[in-house]
């Protein structure tokens, strides 16, 4: 009895073993038993690029890396252009604002100027004195100066000729003799020709 029992545990143990091994010589059974493309890979698998494929993907890659690189350069060239420009303009409307304002305080000068040459009260001509001094400060933080060439050869550039008289002997033509009113220019810019008074 104990020889039949014996077999029949060996018997019961060998069919458990094969059991167990079934499973995985059925799974490597499948793995190698897997459909087959039309062209003989496994449809699993991916195709492995040919080293030619991939130089072409990477000249392509490159061309366009060098594109875009070359895109940026030039926006990034134009909004440099650009920001310079607006704040070129930007100053430029600035300054002429200013200019703008400074000019419409001329006639006001004029009128003091001559409020000056008329009086004759000693503290009002020294109030307006005052006056005309810081008008001149003003005029001197804004890089204005007055234009009055009083003797000097008549600029056209300058000044506007409003009257021509006959030059006493000894003088010269074309010499300014008298300014009616005063220019002004800033910078080189003229913001009001000179009035004068020449001789002919």
């Amino acid at each position: 009895m104990n020889e039949k029992a014996k077999k029949r545990n060996e018997e019961a143990e060998s069919e458990t073993v094969s059991e167990q091994t079934e499973p995985m010589q059925t799974e490597n059974a499948e793995a190698s038993a897997q459909p087959e493309s039309a062209d003989g890979a496994k449809e699993n698998v991916p195709a492995q690029p040919s080293c030619e494929q991939l130089q072409a993907d990477l000249a392509k890659a490159l061309s366009d890396a060098d594109d875009y690189k070359k895109k940026w350069y030039s926006v990034s060239a134009e909004y440099e252009n650009y920001r310079k420009r607006t704040a070129a303009t930007r100053s430029q409307a600035y300054t002429e604002g200013r200019s703008d304002v400074i000019v419409k305080l001329f006639p006001i000068a004029d009128s003091l100027e001559r409020a000056l040459a008329a009086c004759s009260d000693e503290k009002t001509t020294q109030g307006i004195g005052m006056v005309l001094k810081n008008f001149e400060k003003l005029l001197e933080g804004e890089h204005v100066t007055a234009i009055a060439p009083v003797g000097e050869p008549f600029d056209a550039s300058r000044c506007e000729a409003i009257l021509a008289v006959d030059p006493k002997e000894g003088e010269e033509s074309g010499i300014v003799k008298e300014v009616y009113a005063k220019g002004y220019e800033q910078n080189g810019k003229i913001l009001r020709f000179a009035q004068v008074l020449v001789t002919k």
